[in-house]
């Protein structure tokens, strides 16, 4: 298991050069790697200029689209085209000006059926694309989960005091109550089973929350997270307190 004290920790400048840093990263990643390259999306300012990179040159040009296939972390229980959306974050900002197939994109479902159907159906289409109905620690779901972290310690959408944090067997779950909207979830067995697992953390209003992240405040739900394989996290200067000379 690995913990932050043991992550591999990169600051970079600002949130421009964290994302292209995470951009050039995670085509390294998917290069190397032979076969289907399985990514889990976050959702959030971050992570939306590194989509949007991904979808420009030199990347959009050399990534390869055709055996990548792109899942989500958490999802608001909210229709596709809602602003509130993750998929549709992704989708204006990386989706529709990339060659991804289609068939590649594996949104979570949340029009037509219950929170907890859409949770249901979501783990299902988790276990037909990894191919087993549990998960092997040397088999990992992802080759990368891009993560953030919340104000409050949050990842994904495992909120503190919520009872999805102590689910262990079901790898996706409906949240209920934890905020405005209901959200569906990855567990933390899914978002754990994972080669690399990165959080992505930018600005100075993040700085308390990313130092109790990395002292391993357990506390905080992200700190509770132990991928199978690598963590990394990747922080810009003012959430990390330091500057970049």
């Amino acid at each position: 298991m690995t913990g932050s004290s043991e992550a591999k920790l990169e600051i970079l400048a600002d949130p421009e050069a964290l994302a292209r840093r995470v951009a050039d990263w995670l085509l390294a990643a998917a290069t190397v790697k032979d076969g289907v390259f399985a990514v889990a999306l976050s959702g959030g300012s971050t992570p939306r200029r590194l989509y949007q990179l991904l979808a420009g040159p030199p990347y959009r040009d050399t990534f390869p689209w055709s055996r990548t296939h792109w899942f989500w972390g958490d999802e608001r229980f909210v229709p596709h085209d809602d602003a509130l959306s993750n998929y549709r974050m992704a989708r204006e900002a990386l989706f529709s000006r990339a060659p991804i197939p289609a068939i590649n994109i594996h949104p979570i479902p949340t029009e037509g059926v219950s929170p907890e159907a859409a949770a249901s159906a979501y783990e299902r289409e988790l276990k037909s694309c990894y191919g087993a109905e549990r998960l092997y620690p040397a088999r990992p779901l992802f080759d990368v989960t891009l993560l953030g972290l919340g104000p409050d310690g949050h990842t994904a959408s495992l909120f503190p005091g919520t009872s999805v944090l102590a689910e262990r067997d079901r790898w996706v779950a409906a949240v209920v109550g934890a905020k405005s909207e209901t959200r569906i979830t990855l567990t933390y067995p899914a978002l754990e089973s994972s080669r690399y697992a990165a959080f992505l953390v930018a600005g100075e209003e993040k700085r308390a929350i990313f130092a109790r992240f990395r002292r391993g405040d357990d506390n905080l739900p992200a700190a509770r997270l132990h991928p199978t394989g690598t963590l990394w996290l990747f922080g810009d200067a003012a959430a990390a307190g330091r500057a970049i000379a």
